[in-house]
């Protein structure tokens, strides 16, 4: 696919300004999102997760097995979307989850930085999925990106999105926090949808500047115009940062504003977090929960 030549279909990103304002009138909306209703969803659109470089068979087992008991400790509120690990921890999840309805996502492809082979990046996520993993979520290659390299950026994500089939979902980290301007967003979430993925996603987490919500902002609107072409629904994720439920209901108030109703499912919207489900069930069930 030519991708340069398509991404010239679409009409400029906003400007920093236009997109300001955008955000300054949803957080006004965000207000009357802070309700317990809302707060059950963003719990159920979380994909819980664990990346560090101490977790082990163990830890993140005992993980798992906490997701699995959730139901019968906090009755009326929804499980989480996802449990969210590295590669090596697939099978262990797998095993914890048993018939859960849970899915199991795992970060692959070279993540976080995507600096290695695309033999490599193939073979991990297909090596993920193999072992279990429902969900994927890769990351681009931001250096070609800002270097205007857009082909090589969206074939990888093109071939990985071939070897995995059709069957896995497929999110596409665009590292938002190191793309910094709108227009850079606005292409990258464009080519990582053109090139097959059923997700955009703000970050990794690993970087100084994670989600915010300009950057929801510019990737909602791409995703509303990429939908508008071509008639095909892409899914917002939220990650890096969001930890409070205020925050939440926020980024749950932009996809409702520019992508609609529709979207507010954990099939097309979701929020990679840690933190951030204790937070929103010590509000649901007003006391202080650290249950995970």
């Amino acid at each position: 696919m030519e991708y340069t030549s398509k991404l010239g279909l679409y009409a400029p990103a906003m400007s920093a300004e236009q997109v300001a304002e955008q955000v300054s009138r949803i957080e006004k909306l965000a207000v009357k999102n802070r309700t317990e209703e809302v707060y059950k969803m963003c719990y159920s659109a979380i994909d819980l997760t664990t990346l560090n470089c101490t977790d082990s068979d163990a830890s993140v087992r005992a993980f798992a097995e906490k997701a699995v008991r959730f139901g019968s400790e906090f009755r009326g509120i929804p499980d989480v979307a996802s449990i969210c690990v590295y590669p090596l921890f697939v099978d262990v999840v797998g095993l914890a989850l048993g018939g859960s309805n849970i899915a199991i996502t795992s970060v692959a492809g070279g993540f976080p930085s995507s600096q290695t082979f695309l033999e490599v990046k193939i073979l991990e996520v297909a090596m993920a999925v193999e072992s279990g993993a429902d969900e994927v979520d890769i990351v681009i290659n931001v250096g070609e990106l800002l270097g205007g390299e857009f082909e090589r950026m969206a074939n990888t994500v093109e071939a990985i999105r071939t070897e995995m089939g059709d069957d896995t979902v497929l999110k596409v980290i665009i590292e938002s926090g190191a793309l910094k301007t709108p227009q850079a967003i606005r292409d990258a979430s464009l080519l990582a949808m053109m090139a097959g993925a059923d997700f955009v996603k703000t970050s990794t987490g690993k970087i100084d500047v994670a989600a915010t919500p300009e950057a929801a902002v510019v990737m909602c609107t791409a995703i509303k115009d990429y939908y508008e072409k071509t008639g095909r629904m892409v899914g917002f994720k939220a990650a890096g940062g969001v930890r409070t439920a205020e925050e939440a209901a926020l980024y749950y108030t932009i996809v409702e504003t520019i992508l609609g109703e529709k979207w507010l499912t954990p099939r097309l919207f979701r929020i990679g977090a840690s933190s951030l489900a204790n937070n929103l069930l010590s509000v649901i069930v007003g006391r202080t929960v650290k249950y995970y």
